[in-house]
């Protein structure tokens, strides 16, 4: 049995809480911590109601500083940590990891924090597989897949472009702001300023987050996207000399990004203008249960003929119901890569820090928690050469 502790029981830890205790082919014993017992409770109580069982749970409290007996006495018997924490959080996750011998998983697209992990997880004997939720995650392995797919098919060994898109969207649209909250409205005004890591004429650069608007059709559907932080992971590195353009962009609905740069456009510049923009766009948008997420990838080159070619993969994927609860499309897109992540350092394979790039494509998205949410006749998937 593999006991796996959830750090944070919010939306998405008792997402992954509940997609792990539904497999009966990974046997687990789950321990979800929070800050608050009270929420740490409820979210034991809505997994086992969930699966129709009790006791299967075992909720805890997690102090904001240090650790109390009891988290101390879960930590030394668990064998695997998947941080659903704020990314301020990361760092400290992946110190109790290193004291108490775990293996760790988180989500965060956040730089510093993922460079401080990186440092604390050097010559670890345990995996820590850093930023694998949707995106960065999830839209990586398709990257690199797609990648991998095309070299093999054209006989080529470069591209000239990578482009991966996400867009955590709402069903419906409405003016001036064409958007409603489906997951962290910090998260969002976060990915809206820090700077993003992209790849430009073969080498990686620094650009403004909102500087690269375009629209496009994704199934049919006209959406914008744009630059945001975060969302490339490690591949402009571990891609580099072998594409000429790489970059992530969010994906909307067309008007957002108008009303997103007119709101910038009145806020003072200074160290609280994420906070600022947070508290305007809440002011003005709606947070919205009932959600969609769209994902898209390609990439474009010559095959060894000299041949323009490009190949493309997407996804529209809806809510969906594991046991008796209805997951929101961005819990299960999200969870579901975490999960399958705690599926892989279980097998005591990996070692020390590893990215989105290093992991197998055909293994990781053809997992059973992977291909439960984005496989199987959830998902509409198009892959065209």
């Amino acid at each position: 049995m593999n006991k796996i502790v959830i750090a944070g029981a919010g939306g998405i830890g008792r997402a992954v809480g509940l997609i792990l205790a539904e497999n009966k082919d990974f046997e687990t014993k789950i321990f979800i911590g929070d800050l608050y017992l009270k929420v740490a409770k409820g979210a034991a109580k809505w997994i086992e109601e969930g699966l129709g069982k009790s006791d299967d749970v075992t909720p805890f409290n997690m102090p904001a500083e240090g650790v109390e007996n009891e988290m101390i006495d879960i930590l030394k018997t668990a064998d695997i940590l998947l941080d659903c924490l704020p990314g301020s959080q990361a760092p400290r996750m992946a110190k109790l990891c290193r004291e108490y011998d775990l293996h760790y998983a988180n989500l965060t697209e956040y730089v510093k924090e993922t460079d401080e992990v990186m440092e604390i997880a050097k010559c670890s004997d345990r995996g820590f597989i850093l930023q694998t939720g949707l995106a960065p995650g999830f839209i990586n392995v398709l990257g690199m897949k797609l990648f991998n797919d095309f070299c093999a098919q054209h006989g080529v060994k470069e591209i000239d472009k990578m482009s991966m898109k996400v867009g955590a969207l709402t069903k419906h649209a409405r003016a001036p702001h064409f958007y409603g909250f489906t997951w962290s409205p910090v998260g969002v005004a976060t990915e809206y300023l820090k700077p993003c890591i992209a790849v430009r004429n073969g080498e990686k650069v620094l650009l403004p987050a909102l500087s690269e608007r375009e629209t496009l059709i994704v199934n049919g559907m006209t959406l914008e996207d744009n630059l945001t932080s975060g969302g490339a992971a490690d591949l402009p590195e571990a891609l580099s000399g072998r594409v000429k353009t790489l970059d992530y962009k969010t994906l909307r609905f067309p008007g957002h990004y108008q009303w997103v740069d007119n709101v910038l456009s009145v806020l003072p510049e200074g160290k609280n203008r994420v906070k600022q923009l947070q508290d305007t766009m809440q002011t003005f948008v709606p947070m919205i249960e009932e959600d969609q997420v769209i994902i898209y990838a390609s990439v474009q080159g010559k095959d060894k003929n000299g041949v323009l070619r490009a190949m493309e993969g997407s996804y529209r994927i809806l809510p969906m119901k594991v046991g008796t609860k209805t997951l929101r499309a961005i819990q299960s897109t999200t969870a579901a890569p975490l999960a399958e992540c705690a599926r892989m350092l279980a097998t005591g394979k990996w070692k020390g820090v590893v990215f989105q790039s290093e992991l197998d494509p055909k293994s990781f998205m053809n997992g059973p928690f992977v291909s439960m949410v984005y496989g199987g006749g959830k998902v509409k998937e198009v892959m065209a050469v």
